[in-house]
């Protein structure tokens, strides 16, 4: 999907009021890089797929806590996403992964991945995942750093995730929604109820054999556990990023177009060896 393409879901999911602040002309605070890898990363944690066994400590860090070497601790026990980081950071000349920039880059998307090219990203990936995959799912993945790929979590999602056995099992429809749900997407809030939002989201879907942005749908995600969450301030009309069932953070139309544009050429590129 081009990014006209894609940015015109923006403009289905309602967009009238502009980003970077609500209608009401409230800033979204942004918060240190651990912090938000953490408020990213307790999705899938809190549902056993991947880093520490100390969901509750990731979330209440995350949340309330905020302590620099414990978030970073647990940051380095996510096996998939942490060696990205350290691989932007470093092809960027940036000494800390959990950099703020550099987060947001694996995450969302932003100008840290044009600096990340094939000759950095290909002998990673075969450091990684060659040692874990055979014939031609490895030889499909390595074609993907000279076909633009970059190590945004998009990536992760829609090309290592399918060639280390998602798509293997035969399983389509599971598939697409495990990758859906795992994929950082982005919503319009419609309303709140208790500790949920209900959202209008684009969702995936696999159309003539290939990967898209289908159209908009209400999808209720949570935002909070009694009152607690990383989403402060929320009203109907915001966007946030969400990862599996969670809302992550408030996004502003800088960074939702980002996340935009970068899903959108992921999709592209996974395309090619669907």
């Amino acid at each position: 999907m081009s990014d006209t393409a894609a940015l015109s879901h923006t403009a289905a999911l309602g967009d009238t009021a502009p980003l970077g602040e609500t209608a009401a002309g409230r800033p979204i605070r942004r918060v240190p890089g651990p912090i938000r890898f953490a408020r990213y990363a307790y999705g899938p944690n809190r549902l056993g797929y991947c880093g520490p066994e100390e969901v509750q400590e990731l979330f209440e860090q995350a949340t309330g806590g905020g302590d620099d070497a414990a978030l970073r601790a647990l940051a380095r026990q996510f096996e998939g996403a942490y060696p990205y980081l350290e691989l932007i950071a470093r092809s960027n000349g940036i000494e800390d992964p959990m950099d703020g920039r550099v987060v947001e880059a694996y995450w969302l998307g932003n100008g840290l991945l044009d600096h990340v090219g094939p000759g950095q990203l290909g002998p990673s990936l075969e450091r990684r995942f060659r040692p874990r995959l055979r014939g031609d799912n490895w030889r499909w993945l390595a074609t993907k750093p000279e076909a633009g790929a970059v190590p945004v979590h998009a990536f992760h999602v829609l090309d290592v995730f399918p060639r280390l056995g998602l798509m293997r099992t035969g399983a389509i429809d599971r598939a697409l929604e495990t990758m859906d749900s795992c994929r950082i997407r982005w919503g319009r809030v419609l309303e709140r109820s208790g500790d949920w939002l209900v959202v209008s989201t684009v969702p995936l879907e696999m159309r003539g054999g290939k990967l898209r942005l289908a159209a908009p749908r209400p999808e209720r995600i949570r935002g909070w556990i009694d009152g607690s969450g990383f989403v402060d301030g929320v009203e109907a009309g915001d966007v946030v990023s969400i990862h599996w069932d969670w809302a992550c953070e408030r996004l502003d139309r800088s960074r939702l177009g980002a996340l935009q544009r970068w899903t959108s050429r992921e999709i592209e590129i996974a395309n090619r060896t669907i």
